[in-house]
């Protein structure tokens, strides 16, 4: 899909300017875990990120070229109800709806996986949607932007005109919280050094 394409893109520009070198590899992970089994949306996520970078590392299994997987998982939290893609512009249109004019929380999981070693964590930041007038809601959905995004937005797209303001980190909304992975990298990159030598 180009959406996801794109996103994938953004995520290695972004980790470049960082100085990361890095590879997409998409996760085959079956992401199916039972939301009524997390009572908090922190711990879906952070659990899906580590089956995401899991999955990944096991593919690449003893090969030389990597020193660490990062999986990421995003969802948008409303009344403790996990809002994921959509799929359909009848569900995006229930979601943008149900979003209208309140503020809602998106979560990202994070998961490091080396060989030897793992570590998860989350990012939360709250985002407030301005009101949508159905006009506004039919216009978005007609760009087709919805269908591949949690919560039915994409902030980094045409769904940003839709947000009014955040607390938090931007990049937590885009899907992968940058700020949050280079701490996590930080603390964990004497071990992960250790154990590629």
């Amino acid at each position: 899909m180009l959406c996801a394409e794109l996103l994938a893109r953004a995520r290695i520009v972004t980790l470049s300017l960082q100085n990361f070198p890095v590879e997409i590899i998409p996760s085959h992970f079956e992401e199916t875990l039972d939301k009524a089994a997390f009572p908090q949306p922190w711990r879906y996520v952070e659990e899906t990120a580590l089956g995401k970078a899991k999955e990944v590392a096991g593919r690449l299994g003893d090969r030389q070229d990597w020193a660490v997987v990062i999986g990421a998982d995003t969802v948008v939290v409303l009344d403790n109800k996990i809002l994921e893609k959509p799929g359909s512009d009848a569900r995006a249109r229930e979601m943008l709806t149900s979003l209208s004019g309140r503020q809602h929380t998106v979560f990202t999981g994070l998961a490091l996986v080396w060989k030897g070693g793992e570590r998860v964590s989350h990012e939360a930041t709250l985002v407030s949607f301005a009101p949508l007038t159905p006009q506004v809601i039919d216009s978005y959905l007609s760009s087709g932007e919805p269908l591949d995004k949690a919560g039915a937005y994409g902030i980094q797209g045409e769904g940003g005109t839709l947000v009014a303001r955040i607390e938090g980190d931007y990049f937590n909304v885009v899907g992968l919280p940058l700020h949050r992975l280079c701490c996590e990298l930080s603390a964990v990159l004497p071990t992960i050094l250790n154990s590629s030598s």
